[in-house]
């Protein structure tokens, strides 16, 4: 692994605090690139996304997303396409959808990094009220949003772990002791 994807990997943070100021369409474009390229159970792509950046729209999806404290200037909702999964006959509790979402949440967040801008997810939202706002077709289900935009400088340093951790801490070789 180059020292450069580590760093990436190292240094990304979810940021809450974030300025008004614009992110390029080129920006958006590659963390969307960046997401195609995550991994998918089976490859059967399952996720669907939806770019927002109108101000009016990204206020109404604040107003019943709880835990949406960044005011980012993009929104990107992953959503499950549950026509791609009943095309291959994947019953709705399979795992895989659910990595899906995650790999391809934390691939974004990464490209967004790697870009120098600043972004963070949220889960914590109305599913329904999403819906409705976005006028989402039946067969999609609205499951995460990564808030993408410049760092505001009030931005604190992020959440620090209670201990410092190393992966020596978290790992077990062979069998639990």
């Amino acid at each position: 692994m180059s020292e450069a994807v580590l760093n990436n990997i190292k240094t990304r943070r979810v940021v809450r605090e974030m300025t008004d100021e614009p992110v390029q369409r080129e920006q958006i474009e590659a963390i969307l690139e960046a997401a195609r390229w995550a991994p998918s159970g089976g490859n059967l792509r399952p996720n669907r996304y939806i770019v927002l950046e109108d101000a009016e729209t990204r206020r109404l999806i604040r107003l019943v997303s709880p835990g949406m404290f960044q005011r980012a200037p993009v929104l990107i909702l992953v959503c499950t396409n549950w026509q791609v999964a009943a095309e291959h006959h994947l019953p709705a509790t399979d795992r895989a959808l659910l990595i899906d979402i995650g790999t391809a949440g934390q691939t974004m967040m990464l490209a967004a990094h790697a870009l120098g801008l600043a972004s963070g997810p949220v889960t914590s939202f109305s599913k329904e009220a999403v819906k409705i706002i976005l006028n989402l077709p039946e067969t999609y289900s609205p499951e995460m949003f990564i808030c993408i935009g410049h760092r505001a400088e009030t931005a604190g340093a992020g959440m620090r772990a209670w201990k410092k951790i190393s992966w020596r801490d978290l790992t077990h070789w062979e069998r639990f002791k």
